[in-house]
């Protein structure tokens, strides 16, 4: 097993559970909404599951679809690999019909480290990964920045940051489409402290992370996975020369 395995395995299973999602959205229909983001649900963690099982046996998996008593398993906590997956990041974007800001997130933990993830992209047609890590976009000189919040619950301090480092807010769906956007280039920061859990940013950070972006809880405090609580209430990824400003924003707002 090595390193570009992960890489290789985190990308694939990523864009595989995608494609299945991307066909059983096209092949239900919109009708039922509620219907089809349960089924998304079910199917594709199902899936990432059996395949994980097969193929890294060894591993433990956290997974936002788990139940309560499977997330508890101390075994996680001691194991040395721990795969984190997201099986459908965006359950409200993946069930209205033209939303393209939905993901499927897998990402794996080594010994306190994120070392492979992968966030595939379905109706956008891509997958960003630690395989191939993006290229951090360059600065836009001149130009306000644009930060990337919830399209239904934006922080209000959100905009108060926004507010005083003269930046523009853009809604965008799921965490694994606001992080991707920064990594492609469509904004250049994502700020959220509304609450959120390991799976949500685990695969977009991975990927961050190996670009050279910024990632950080807002006090600038490290990202820490594979804990007992898997809850993990805020996060700023930015561009990393964009960063220093927002920290200092964030700390200035909350004095």
């Amino acid at each position: 097993m090595t390193v570009r395995d992960d890489h290789a395995l985190a990308a694939e299973l990523a864009t595989d559970a995608g494609g299945r999602l991307a066909a059983l959205r096209a092949g239900r229909g919109f009708a039922d909404p509620s219907a089809l983001r349960k089924e998304g649900d079910t199917a594709s963690h199902l899936f990432l599951m059996e395949a994980l099982s097969r193929l890294r046996p060894d591993d433990s998996v956290l997974s936002e679809e788990a139940t309560s008593e499977e997330r508890l398993d101390p075994r996680r906590l001691r194991a040395d690999r721990v795969w984190i997956v997201d099986p459908l990041d965006g359950t409200r974007e993946f069930a209205e019909e033209g939303r393209e800001d939905w993901a499927v997130h897998v990402a794996l933990w080594e010994r306190g480290t994120l070392t492979a993830g992968a966030v595939a992209l379905p109706a956008q047609g891509r997958t960003l990964s630690t395989l191939e890590p993006p290229v951090t976009p360059a600065p836009r000189p001149g130009a306000r920045p644009r930060i990337a919040v919830s399209r239904t619950r934006p922080p209000e301090f959100v905009r108060a940051l926004a507010e005083l480092a003269g930046a523009d807010l853009v809604p965008i769906g799921s965490a694994g489409a606001k992080i991707s956007a920064v990594l492609t280039g469509q904004v250049e920061a994502y700020v959220h402290a509304g609450g959120q859990y390991e799976w949500d940013s685990a695969a977009p950070v991975a990927v961050a992370l190996a670009s050279g972006a910024h990632a950080s809880r807002i006090d600038g405090s490290p990202l820490a996975y594979n804990q007992p609580d898997p809850s993990l209430p805020d996060i700023l990824v930015s561009l990393p020369g964009l960063a220093p400003t927002l920290l200092a924003g964030i700390r200035d707002l909350h004095r």
